[in-house]
């Protein structure tokens, strides 16, 4: 501040000594005057410049780079210049600093699995995630400033939005929801800051379908197991009240045995189920051989046969090329068991019955169980491997199924790496196939 001042008498001496040279003692004072006036209009035109930078920079809308070269200002105005200079410098690496950092927080936003959306004072949306615009069907960039309640029409949603109680969440169909594919998301509001509002969602579909199954298992099985039950605690207080006489007594007997044989099928199938489920996938070091699987497989068919028709069936096993599958064996055999015996179970007596095996050109092998049945309508073949689904459930009853056997076949199946694949048309049988891929199949010539 004191080199300004002596820059100020420097002028003003220097006038007034070029004054006092040309017109003596008054031309003096009009020198004094003519250069403080000409140190004023620097120093303006100097404090000018610095004013005109920094509006400059005030009205640059994004501040990541200054919006032009420091002027060159001597004295105090260079310094001030130098001075806001570093400020400028400093408000910018901050700016940089805090977008970054905005950024990685969008960012990790985005790659939340659960939708979010962040909401004004007054409901309008101010961002949202992929996530959420999948969920609801919104458009990121179009549907900002959009009120969420003319986006999301749901009546429950709109209720729990109006009582602005959001103890609990509200479970609302979700985007692309259709009665054959349901969607269910799960919606959870937050307040924050002034009466700001933070959404989120999830999609609970998969859950919610887990749950339906769940309960749908649980009373299955009571059912299943409550009516042999019943049977059987029937046939017990019978025997127990009523003198009965040798043949009514062995009847009895034998109608009990065969509830307690299907009880106890049924608590097999589930075991069955469990450990599927439970176990580490199979590996490729052990080998069983398609020969010993169709001759275990025939002979169960073929008492199971004698046993449900008293004419039989037609059953042809064709065991095709000798060859090995890699995997466990007793899952295998439990797989092709379970096709045989459904083909017994459910072709009129004196069907045709084909099971057989053949290795496909690209190296994989096929389990083929054929039938000459009454055929399965179309609706219900996406259905059949659900657990305890029955196309005709008193059908199902009076062969004996538990309703299990297709659910533990797909699960064989997909532990092997193998797909199945089933065929029907009503009135003209069925195909069960069971396509093993082609590193699980080999020739036994080429076992080791």
């Amino acid at each position: 501040m004191i080199g300004r001042w002596i820059v100020c008498a420097a002028f003003s001496l220097s006038g007034g000594a070029i004054g006092w040279w040309l017109a003596s003692h008054e031309g003096m004072a009009w020198g004094l005057l003519t250069g403080a006036t000409a140190w004023q209009l620097a120093d303006s035109f100097y404090a000018r410049r610095l004013l005109n930078w920094l509006r400059s920079e005030q009205s640059n809308e994004t501040p990541v780079l200054m919006a032009g070269p420091q002027p060159r200002l001597p004295g105090v105005w260079g310094e001030a210049a130098d001075r806001v200079r570093r400020l400028l410098k400093n408000r910018h690496e901050q700016y940089r600093e805090s977008q970054a950092r905005l950024d990685e927080f969008l960012e990790a936003l985005q790659a939340s699995p659960n939708g979010v959306v962040l909401l004004d004072d007054e409901g309008r949306i101010e961002w949202c995630n992929q996530t959420a615009a999948q969920h609801f069907g919104f458009d990121a960039r179009r549907d900002l400033q959009q009120h969420i309640a003319n986006l999301v029409r749901d009546p429950a949603f709109n209720a729990y939005m109006a009582a602005a109680s959001f103890s609990q969440e509200v479970v609302i169909p979700g985007n692309f929801n259709t009665p054959a594919r349901p969607v269910k998301l799960s919606v959870h509001v937050h307040r924050y800051g002034k009466e700001k509002k933070l959404l989120l969602s999830r999609d609970i579909t998969a859950l919610e379908q887990a749950e339906a199954m769940r309960r749908d298992f649980v009373a299955n099985v009571s059912h299943e197991i409550r009516t042999p039950l019943t049977v059987v605690a029937g046939f017990i207080e019978t025997l127990q009240n009523l003198p009965l006489k040798k043949p009514d007594r062995d009847r009895y007997l034998a109608l009990m045995a065969q509830q307690s044989q299907r009880m106890q099928t049924l608590v097999e199938d589930l075991l069955t189920l469990s450990r599927l489920e439970g176990s580490p996938l199979p590996g490729a070091h052990e080998w069983t051989p398609t020969a010993s699987l169709f001759a275990q497989c025939e002979q169960e068919a073929r008492a199971l046969s004698s046993v449900i028709s008293p004419r039989g069936h037609q059953l042809v096993f064709d065991a095709g090329p000798a060859c090995e599958i890699a995997g466990i064996q007793r899952e295998i055999c439990s797989a092709l068991s379970n096709l045989v015996t459904n083909a017994v179970r459910y072709t009129p007596q004196a069907g045709l019955i084909r099971v057989s095996w053949a290795r496909l050109e690209d190296g994989r092998g096929e389990l083929c169980v054929r039938d000459s049945g009454p055929g399965i309508a179309a609706e219900h073949l996406p259905r059949l491997t659900e657990r305890f689904y029955r196309v005709d459930r008193s059908r199902s009853r009076e062969t004996g199924g538990t309703g299990l056997g297709l659910a533990i076949v797909k699960h064989v199946a997909q532990r092997h790496g193998a797909e199945l694949r089933i065929k029907s048309q009503v009135g003209q049988g069925s195909c069960f196939s069971v396509t093993f891929p082609a590193a699980r199949v080999r020739a036994v010539s080429q076992a080791a």
